[in-house]
């Protein structure tokens, strides 16, 4: 055995912890634009909870839409 296989089977803590507050909000700020990191994607796939995400991403889009509404009534 290698030094690098036991290396890489070994996570460090930041790996094996789930992601934060401010990751989980950029994760899905990227996804609504279509520009997440193959990286960031693994992760939030591997040890996200799904529902932070969902609930993250509802929040994301009711506050869009909130947003649109209010840009639109302004103009009209």
């Amino acid at each position: 055995m290698s030094e690098t296989s036991e290396k890489d089977s070994t996570p460090t803590p930041e790996e094996a912890r789930e992601p934060r507050f401010r990751e989980v909000v950029i994760s899905v700020l990227a996804a609504a634009l279509g520009v997440q990191s193959s990286k960031n994607r693994e992760r939030d796939f591997t040890k996200g909870n799904p529902l932070v995400f969902i609930a993250a991403g509802l929040i994301f889009t009711i506050l869009f839409v909130l947003t649109l509404i209010g840009v639109v009534n302004l103009i009209l």
